[in-house]
């Protein structure tokens, strides 16, 4: 099976030092890590997971509840996050078909993380925009030269 998603690996190698959280990682486990904060920080990953936190939910009330989502991208990062065991896929043989994904108990173990990142962004959300503002304003308005 190919893999959805390009990995970067040895980024460190010309690095001489890791001052930080990250010292105690060694090459691999950095990859490692990176590679799943680019899977569960990918905002439909996110939102996905989020989704399925009160049980299962059929393909299409999941497309209904994540706005903005287009079916392509609903499908490879559930296809990912599958990949990954975070998440199960139910195919049942009726007419019409229907799918539902829940999460695994490895899923279920990242929701509260998710949920306080979701969380966060809902209360800081006016001061985030704020910041922004000010520094689109001061980026647009080049400094006077005297």
């Amino acid at each position: 099976m190919a893999t959805l998603r390009k990995t970067r690996t040895g980024v460190r190698k010309n690095v001489r030092s890791v001052p930080g959280p990250c010292a105690h990682w060694n090459d691999s486990d950095a990859d490692f890590i990176r590679e799943i904060l680019d899977l569960v920080g990918d905002k439909w990953s996110v939102l996905i997971i989020g989704t399925l936190a009160n049980g299962p939910i059929r393909y299409s009330d999941l497309a209904d509840a994540i706005p903005g989502i287009s079916q392509r991208m609903l499908t490879l990062t559930l296809r990912q996050l599958q990949r990954d065991g975070l998440l199960t896929r139910a195919a049942y043989p009726e007419v019409p078909p229907r799918v539902e994904y829940a999460l695994t108990d490895l899923g279920t173990s990242l929701l509260s993380t998710v949920l306080a990142l979701a969380a966060w962004s809902a209360d800081h959300h006016a001061e985030i925009r704020h910041h922004q503002q000010a520094f689109d304003t001061d980026v647009e308005t080049p400094p006077v030269r005297v």
